[in-house]
């Protein structure tokens, strides 16, 4: 299973606005730097969450059909399921009709519930990635779909880079992850056994 994301999002979970109202910045000096460790900041709690904050395009490729008929996804909340496609032996893609097919975008991991046995189902022509299934994944279009208290972490955490600033560079980032960001990821985290 590989995951890809198809496009950046649109926008930020927090402004840059927001983030010097954090900081009590005034002036523009800084705004390159402050949208640096925003985007910083956001990449890694999609990463330590499994999230994704802003809604945008993501492609999983799976190698065969799962023996059940769900299909797990990974990263979420997922919107909706745009389109399944099977590569055949030929390696021309065949878009499935998945009519009936039933997601729960909001479950972690998010399900995709197959409308038919796996059996059914055209098989890949590919060994790898020869099944690929597009999704838009996240709360919404602007932050102000996010829940208030990832945008909360997000801030403690650009403000404990930015006070970095001098040491690591925006690309070395994050450098530190500050006392009690994570309370407030801990209830968006996948718990796996």
């Amino acid at each position: 299973m590989t995951l890809v994301e198809l496009a950046p999002p649109g926008a930020e979970a927090i402004t840059l606005a927001e983030t010097k109202a954090h900081l009590r910045l005034d002036g523009t000096a800084e705004d390159e730097l402050l949208a640096a460790l925003i985007r910083a900041a956001r990449e890694h709690l999609e990463r330590e969450t499994g999230l994704a904050l802003i809604a945008r395009s993501f492609r999983l490729y799976l190698d065969a059909w799962p023996e059940s008929r769900v299909i797990r996804i990974v990263k979420g909340p997922v919107q909706t399921i745009e389109a399944v496609t099977v590569y055949d032996d030929a390696g021309v893609p065949v878009e499935l009709d998945v009519t009936g097919a039933v997601l729960d975008g909001t479950a972690r991991p998010a399900r995709l519930l197959l409308p038919a046995q796996p059996a059914a189902l055209p098989g890949p022509g590919r060994a790898l990635n020869g099944i690929e299934i597009d999704f838009i994944a996240g709360f919404g279009e602007a932050g102000t779909d996010v829940p208030d208290t990832l945008k909360r972490a997000m801030l403690v955490h650009v403000a404990a880079m930015y006070e970095l600033r001098g040491v690591l560079s925006p690309a070395e980032q994050p450098g530190a992850v500050p006392a009690g960001y994570d309370r407030l990821v801990a209830p968006f985290r996948m718990r796996r056994l």
